[in-house]
């Protein structure tokens, strides 16, 4: 049920007030207003006017701003208050159940490698260990403990094999109107976005604009759209508005402003208290042993120690992965997300509420490639901590969205519709050459989505993506930009007779520049 704007209106203010009263922005404004008392500009009589001025001036004012705004961006749109809390979840009850009955196959396959492996799930270390680990905190890749007996709790294709089963029980054996020519492998009628929608949205990326990542635009030369929009950059970071500095990045980020202009979006700004709070996550994992440590581990030299981007980064990526499992404030996005943390119970205490403890603490399991969530951060942030921040927010704000079942216009299962519609519309025989010789394109395209085509993409491509994702607070341009790659590379695919060699033809996406390819597909697309 849809909210009237005003009541809409009052009850996302009440929500946002309610979660800044226990943020550590809200004791530094108080402090900062009582140190304020003490200055001689501040008049008794004018008291609550001049400590305005003062935060504003002092640019607390803008602090203030930046957590509003990012609170916004990450919380949906107040339901109707009578509405349960699950539909801030999921509206749609047979996603939630499908949702569930998926996070118990994770658990069963987690708990059925505990037995076979006879490994708790969590233990403390002894202390020869803490201190071990300890030492080699900042060389870990260096180990090479036996991991042959472990095996990712699923890999993306496993995941896919749910999505493709999933089915509206309000309409019978596929009698759903004007969803009946969907051939592809979604079988659920959930809105997507047309070619003009998706102009309409991503207006910033059209032909005449200016854009970071396409080299010979005819508007423009480069070379002074660049310093032009450096400049511009630069004062965005001056004015520290994350609003304007999310409006700036839709055109692309100059190199050098990027990791700041991210930091700005996602409102994090390493403070002390910060910089302790990952200390203590590190001191956690270093006092307890946890089944999914191995899972990360192992999941880190699968996927990034063989990438001859991010191999450099591979113990980085032990700190932060490690850290975030750790990490009970993650937990709160499970408020709007379709996903609900694991539980686990104490031993011998199997289904007593009062020992059900969440496992892992931040009550995510990972899976196969889940480290290329991190890795490209690695290029942006050389300091552990502020590196941890980023990517926890990327993850709360998006990349949980890409694992889990949800009707969202940013979940995993619209992205995949979205890709199937955009091809069968605007490229009708190459979809249909791909279904007939069994290539059915998504199974293809899958894992880029899934891993945001981290690993997929050379670095400086994935990047420039990101910055539009984090640009226009979406991930629908991964759908856009898996369609627009077999667009590019239609010819050769209408050639395939397997999938094998359809697969064998996007292979190597290493050599794709991101932004010709989206606006050739969004704004040279005939509609």
């Amino acid at each position: 049920a849809m909210l009237d704007p005003d009541r809409g209106l009052s009850l996302t203010i009440a929500r946002v007030v309610q979660r800044l009263q226990g943020s550590s922005l809200h004791s530094q404004l108080e402090r900062q207003a009582r140190v304020s008392l003490h200055k001689p500009e501040i008049k008794l009589e004018s008291l609550k006017e001049d400590i305005k001025d003062f935060l504003k001036t002092s640019g607390w004012e803008k602090k203030l701003q930046n957590a509003v705004y990012s609170e916004l961006n990450v919380f949906p749109s107040p339901c109707h208050p009578a509405a349960p809390p699950e539909h801030i979840k999921e509206p749609l009850a047979y996603m939630r159940k499908a949702q569930g009955s998926w996070e118990k196959r994770i658990l069963k396959s987690l708990n059925s490698m505990c037995t076979e492996l006879n490994i708790p799930l969590a233990q403390k270390r002894p202390v020869n260990e803490q201190k071990e680990l300890l030492n080699k905190w900042n060389e870990m890749g260096t180990d090479e403990p036996d991991l042959s007996l472990f095996r990712p709790v699923y890999a993306p294709k496993d995941f896919l094999e749910v999505l493709m089963n999933l089915r509206n029980p309000n309409y019978e054996n596929g009698e759903q109107p004007s969803f009946r020519n969907h051939l592809g492998l979604i079988q659920v009628p959930l809105k997507v976005k047309d070619i003009p929608e998706l102009k309409e949205d991503f207006s910033e990326l059209g032909l005449n604009i200016g854009q970071l990542g396409i080299d010979d635009s005819a508007q423009v030369p480069p070379e002074f759209f660049e310093n032009e929009h450096v400049r511009v950059g630069q004062k965005v970071l001056t004015e520290q508005d994350s609003a304007a500095a999310q409006q700036y990045v839709r055109q692309g980020c100059p190199t050098a402003l990027r990791a700041d202009l991210w930091a700005l979006i996602l409102n994090i700004s390493n403070q002390p208290e910060d910089i302790l709070y990952y200390e203590q996550l590190k001191s956690n994992v270093i006092q307890h042993d946890l089944l999914v440590d191995s899972l990360i581990y192992k999941d880190v030299k699968l996927t990034a120690s063989n990438d001859d981007y991010y191999f450099v980064f591979e113990d980085y990526l032990y700190q932060v992965l490690l850290c975030f499992s750790r990490d009970t404030s993650v937990l709160e996005h499970f408020t709007y997300s379709s996903a609900t943390p694991p539980k686990s119970y104490i031993q011998g205490k199997l289904g007593m509420e009062e020992y059900a403890v969440f496992y892992p603490p931040n009550g995510v399991i990972p899976f196969h490639g889940f480290s290329m969530y991190v890795a490209p951060l690695c290029f942006l942030y050389h300091e552990p901590s502020k590196l941890y921040q980023i990517f926890r927010e990327m993850y709360v704000r998006f990349f949980f969205r890409l694992h889990s079942i949800s009707s969202h216009p940013s979940g995993i299962v619209s992205l995949c519709l979205l890709f199937e519609t955009l091809l069968q519309t605007h490229l009708p025989q190459l979809f249909y050459h791909l279904r007939e010789i069994g290539a059915q394109p998504l199974r293809i395209s899958f894992k880029w989505m899934v891993r945001a085509f981290s690993g997929y993409l050379a670095t400086d491509q994935l990047l420039l993506l990101w910055d539009r994702i984090l640009g226009y607070n979406s991930l629908e341009i991964l759908a856009v930009l898996a369609a627009a790659v077999f667009a590019f590379r239609a010819v050769n695919l209408m050639e395939v007779t397997s999938l094998a060699a359809a697969e064998a033809v996007l292979a190597d996406l290493s050599t794709l520049k991101v932004m010709p390819l989206l606006q050739i597909f969004l704004f040279a697309t005939v509609t």
